[in-house]
């Protein structure tokens, strides 16, 4: 243990530190409530400082005896801001915690957003949870674990090997370069409790069209319950209730859709009732009426409908990382940061590319209107070989890889941002791509499916016509594709143009696809490949493009903004004239379809 005059915590030096670096308090680390579409008033962070002890898997190395260090958590060990700044691959967290008082009588649930990527969870030496996978939010009721007063103990027992054995790692290499990245490891999103009565709501399933919204709350007890919907800060609009296990429709008055050009969104309260209609459990939440699906154009060609319009759908590869954070932005304003920046270059998409964000990221899209297309985090692949295929994944990476992308889609399906699933890109362990591609339909039919973005490259197998989506990926491009089926044809990835600038890049040698001399030369040559899309956009029948990318990541300096995020990179004013027109030349205002409602209504009373 560290001596009395030691600081507990103490933030190493990152390579490169963004404008929130110092603004982390370890008092206070990402206070705000994690979970947006499921809110109760009371909760507990249990982010800041943590005991830690960690080490390599192997059996030559030392290990550490007792918990010799202290975590910044939720950062993980790699990033600066957790104060460790290595890469372990046995981790073991510690720290002690109190229940309020105010909560007896109720059960006290434990909340991970995400830990990488084996994990045991004990309350008071009892283990009350086990996951696998690095990307998705697991729980546990510890009530019976607890002691009847005083301090608390929690520890965490967490492996990850990175790109050792076989589990969904996006980017994360254990030897990062190029267009790969340092690992996360461990807990890296939001460990907090909340109180929660016997009889209660534990989650809520929501769908809506231009008409309105059906909730279907999954309950424990209870008699009732009931959907109340209402306009931001405003009165109801609709209520309805049902039996406990029915599914809610509120058909609602003037529905406004949610859309990128007017993000509106409804406030929900959903209730649980008793026989006498007392409340036994209250939430609230949110959602936007948006509808998502292919058209034909006039054309007979088939295009991407938002709200039953043709809308092109243009944005950034969003990555996700931080020079300080690692895969966790420093603050939620950082977290906001990337998407208010895209907004303002005129984009009304984002990628989000194979990686699971914390929820707050997706109620930031919702906020401030960008729709999303989301990467499943890909198996390993080796960058190294010769283009063409790869084996098939292990078998044991194939049902790991299925099981975590069940969990992200019903973790997300109430994101009303989201319109499209990506389950597979450029091949990066590829399997069995049509009946995946066929999984995700069948999880969620109301969002649209590209089954392999960029499969007319790298690793990618050849094409099976599965998914909603054709997606090409061409460098610097943009793409020609010219498939003639059902999919609408999207330029998946273009773009990569490079500008290194001196005091704002991460060590290593910087790579990009095309190199450019100054902020006047990137501004000129991102309005050369702007214009040159514009005019496919027509031609083609083109439904979306993908410019790489929001930042530079690590040595990648392909970015709009440089990876600290102090330099607009270009003229952002041009750029988003540009983006515009694009938007605008493959966008029709006439309605062309409107989808069905979901659910089946309930009585209204």
């Amino acid at each position: 243990m560290m001596t009395p005059t030691e600081p507990e915590w103490q933030r190493a030096d990152p390579p490169l530190t963004t404008p929130w670096t110092d603004r982390v308090d370890p008092a206070a680390v990402l206070p705000e409530y994690p979970r947006p579409q499921l809110c109760r008033p009371e909760w507990l962070s249990l982010n800041g400082i943590w005991e830690y002890a960690g080490w390599p898997a192997s059996p030559a190395e030392p290990r550490p005896v007792g918990y010799s260090e202290h975590i910044l958590v939720p950062f993980s060990p790699e990033s600066a801001l957790s104060g460790i700044g290595r890469r372990d691959e046995v981790l073991w967290y510690r720290r002690l915690f109190e229940v309020p008082e105010s909560w007896s009588g109720r059960r006290v649930l434990l909340h991970f957003g995400a830990v990488d990527q084996k994990a045991e969870v004990r309350v008071n030496n009892q283990s009350v949870v086990t996951h696998e996978g690095g990307y998705t939010a697991f729980s546990a009721d510890i009530t019976d674990a607890l002691r009847a007063s005083g301090p608390q103990e929690i520890t965490v027992r967490a492996e990850d090997r990175t790109d050792i054995e076989p589990y969904p790692i996006g980017k994360q290499r254990n030897e990062p370069g190029g267009i790969c990245y340092t690992p996360t490891s461990g807990i890296w999103q939001t460990v907090w409790i909340e109180p929660v009565p016997n009889e209660r709501i534990s989650s809520l399933e929501i769908t809506s069209d231009l008409s309105g919204v059906s909730v279907f709350p999954q309950v424990t007890g209870g008699t009732e319950v009931e959907l109340i919907v209402s306009p931001p800060n405003g009165d109801e609009v609709a209520r309805v209730q049902s039996s406990a296990g029915a599914r809610l429709r509120a058909n609602l008055p003037e529905p406004h859709p949610w859309s990128p050009d007017d993000p509106f969104l409804y406030d929900i309260t959903v209730r649980l009732l008793d026989a006498h209609g007392d409340v036994l459990d209250e939430v609230a939440s949110y959602c936007g009426l948006r509808t998502v699906e292919i058209v034909p154009d006039v054309n007979g060609r088939p295009r991407i409908a938002l709200n039953g319009r043709i809308t092109f759908m243009h944005g950034p590869l969003d990555q996700g990382y931080w020079p300080d954070g690692g895969y966790t932005a420093p603050t939620d304003e950082a977290l906001r940061f990337d998407l208010e920046k895209t907004k303002e270059l005129g984009f009304n998409l984002v990628r989000k590319h194979v990686k699971v964000e914390p929820a707050r990221w997706y109620y930031w899209a919702d906020r401030l209107g960008l729709v999303v297309w989301q990467d499943m985090p890909s198996l390993v692949v080796s960058f190294a070989g010769p283009p063409g295929h790869a084996p098939d994944p292990l078998p044991e990476g194939q049902q790991r890889f299925e099981a975590e992308l069940r969990e992200m889609v019903a973790q997300l399906r109430n994101v009303t941002s989201i319109v499209a699933w990506v389950p597979f890109n450029e091949g990066w362990g590829e399997f069995d791509t049509a009946r995946v591609a066929a999984f995700v339909k069948d999880l969620d039919p109301t969002r649209l499916v590209i089954a392999n973005s960029g499969v007319n490259c790298c690793f990618s197998r050849p094409d099976t016509g599965a998914g909603d989506i054709y997606d090409d990926h061409t460098y610097v491009g943009p793409g020609e594709p010219h498939e003639g089926d059902h999919r609408a044809l999207v330029d998946g990835e273009y773009g990569g143009l490079g500008l290194i600038l001196e005091g704002h890049v991460w060590p290593g040698p910087p790579n990009a696809y095309e190199m450019t001399t100054d902020s006047a030369h990137l501004t000129r040559r991102y309005a050369q490949v702007s214009e040159r899309l514009e005019g496919l956009v027509s031609g083609l029948g083109l439904s979306g493009a993908i410019y790489t990318q929001t930042t530079d990541v690590e040595n990648e300096v392909n970015g709009l903004l440089t990876y600290d995020r102090r330099v607009q990179k270009l003229d952002f004013a041009d750029a988003a004239n540009h983006n515009r027109a694009v938007i605008a030349r493959g966008s029709h205002p006439e309605v062309k379809s409107v989808a069905e409602p979901a659910g089946e209504a309930s009585d209204s009373r």
